[in-house]
């Protein structure tokens, strides 16, 4: 090991393994914080697990119906396309065939965490020897202990991991103090929380803000919000860090210590 520690963290890959495998060269561990599924791409309709089985323009409407919050007409248009169809096969497919990818480019070691879109009973198929997977609990990394907190919270998008905010709330307090705290979602602040380009606010975690309020990370790193209003800030003693949109950047975020 060189004198000094260094890992990268990614988060929101939905898809992007190319990137992925590359993410940990030059770094002694890499730490994923979740959403590896691809489902929808916002900015390119015809990627993902939706335009596969129902074609670009129905992506297209879905998109401009969420992006308008116009959630049950977008709810309608996607009971009347499954219609008929095996949607948990159909979907169950479609993941295993990009975490079987995702999970193989993967270098050792990784910790990673689940993401909102993730499916986690899935996980332990796909992970190799060298992949740790965490949720609510603690890892040592270079001499500094890491907690991990994965999914996300109830929301009018209803993906596939979303979890009730006392199950969350319970997943945090089983971490006690940690040197850096890991998850996928935000803390409940408006600049952390708020998608200038999908102009909503995305789910955050009160319970998440008061842990890091409580226990003083030196540092809270999440992704989950794609274009941050703030990409980082200050809380307390605890630097707050969006690792950023890897789906788009294909670059991780770097820690050294």
């Amino acid at each position: 090991m060189r004198g000094r520690f260094r890992i990268h963290v990614v988060s929101d890959v939905h898809g992007n393994s190319e990137a992925l495998a590359r993410a940990g060269d030059g770094a002694d561990a890499l730490v994923c914080l979740g959403d590896l599924v691809l489902f929808l791409d916002y900015a390119d309709h015809s990627r993902g697990i939706f335009p596969e089985l129902f074609g670009v323009e129905n992506a297209d409407r879905i998109v401009e119906l969420r992006t308008a919050r116009r959630f049950e007409e977008a709810r309608e248009l996607a009971r009347r396309l499954w219609d008929g169809i095996d949607r948990d096969s159909a979907v169950e497919k479609a993941v295993r065939g990009q975490y079987a990818e995702l999970f193989a480019a993967f270098p050792t070691p990784t910790y990673a965490t689940y993401g909102n879109v993730d499916i986690p009973g899935l996980w332990p198929e796909y992970a190799r020897p060298g992949t740790t997977v965490l949720d609510g609990e603690r890892a040592e990394i270079g001499g500094r202990v890491f907690g991990f907190v994965g999914g996300g919270l109830r929301s009018q998008m209803r993906t596939p991991y979303e979890i009730d905010d006392e199950t969350y709330a319970a997943k945090l307090a089983a971490l006690g103090e940690v040197d850096v705290l890991c998850s996928h979602i935000p803390p409940d602040v408006p600049e952390l929380c708020y998608d200038t380009v999908a102009r909503r606010f995305e789910r955050g975690s009160s319970a998440l803000l008061e842990t890091i309020r409580a226990t003083r990370p030196k540092y809270a790193l999440f992704g989950h919000v794609h274009q941050p209003l703030a990409q980082r800030m200050r809380i307390g003693d605890t630097e707050c860090v969006n690792v950023g949109h890897f789906a788009s950047s294909g670059t991780p975020w770097a820690l050294e210590w």
